[in-house]
């Protein structure tokens, strides 16, 4: 039987076994001859060769591929290392990459953290392990994007993540019924930005625990509306040194607040009344003629008798200059 006739950047015309869904895997290799190789065993495992690509760069630049998979040499042969340049192809397609090394590569791969590799010489078996591995945790990852992105969409707290340098890298649409801003408004400009003044030095104080590691737990400032007014939020935050990034989640506490504030200035009115209720209760009536004056009883005592009775004074009778005065001149 003959090889498979495999043109660059076109999927081969030999099929293998049919499997329920076909995955699509691009070959990037520079020799032919192994490319070809690699390309007919892919086939007769039941996958399918999207296309070939001698490069990174072509790879990229195959634009209709739709692989759900890339399988290349660690090393082409004009030496270019391809370990560094499959994380442009990551970005580009979105998918996986297992690489084809040789034994003396392992230990260099492992120490770089790369796991999705086959050894050369490697069985079929072996290859379609890695391959299956490979897009399995793709599958999980999608999944939990998926679900990500539902938890952002659906939930009704603000969700943020923010970057060490201070940016919003994602916010849910909660925040843009919250304060008016799209998304886009958002994460066009430092988080700072929208702070109140007034709680801008403690807020960045806190960003600054967070990022070294630290946890925000119930911490309150207020962001400004597009309208120019100001709400209060309440965070708990924490930090993925790795990845620089905060976590955040807050919640519109500004009603609370307010709640807050009314219950305060009806604390403060009634201290007050309280206070001005005690200075009327030290007003003493007194007869305007005799000077008695009446106590809570409705008994009338004497000045001295009255203060003698509530305090512990006592007094000395003699006659003040006035009256001394007085007296004589009568």
């Amino acid at each position: 039987m003959s090889s498979p006739q495999i043109l660059r950047g076109t999927s081969p015309q030999v099929q293998g076994p049919a499997p329920v869904t076909k995955r699509k895997i691009l070959i990037v290799e520079k020799n032919d001859d192994a490319a070809r190789e690699v390309a007919g065993r892919l086939i007769g495992l039941g996958y399918e060769v999207a296309a070939i690509a001698a490069s990174i760069d072509e790879a990229i630049a195959t634009k209709d591929h739709d692989a759900d998979l890339a399988l290349m040499n660690v090393v082409l042969p004009d030496g270019t290392n391809n370990v560094a340049a499959a994380n442009a192809l990551r970005q580009q397609w979105e998918i996986p990459v297992v690489f084809i090394i040789a034994e003396t590569d392992e230990a260099s791969m492992q120490r770089n953290g790369v796991t999705a590799y086959v050894v050369q010489p490697f069985t079929d078996r072996e290859l379609r392990a890695n391959i299956e591995l490979a897009l399995s945790k793709r599958e999980a990852a999608i999944a939990m994007r998926d679900l990500e992105d539902r938890f952002f969409a659906n939930s009704n707290d603000l969700l943020v993540f923010l970057d060490f340098g201070g940016r919003f890298k994602r916010v849910n649409s909660a925040w843009e019924r919250t304060f008016g801003f799209t998304r886009q408004e958002l994460m066009s400009r430092p988080f700072i930005d929208f702070v109140h003044p007034d709680d801008r030095e403690r807020t960045l104080k806190q960003n600054a625990e967070v990022r070294s590691g630290g946890q925000a737990l119930s911490f309150e400032n207020r962001y400004r509306c597009k309208n120019g007014s100001y709400k209060w939020l309440r965070w708990n935050a924490a930090s993925d040194s790795p990845e620089k990034v905060i976590y955040g989640v807050a919640r519109d506490v500004t009603a609370s607040k307010m709640a807050e504030e009314e219950r305060e200035q009806l604390v403060r009115e009634l201290q007050a009344a309280l206070a001005e209720v005690r200075t009327l209760q030290e007003i003493l009536p007194i007869c305007s003629y005799c000077r008695k004056i009446r106590d809570d009883e409705n008994y009338w005592h004497t000045v001295e008798g009255y203060i003698s009775t509530h305090t512990s004074t006592r007094f000395s009778h003699s006659i003040c200059p006035s009256c001394m005065s007085t007296r004589v001149d009568s």
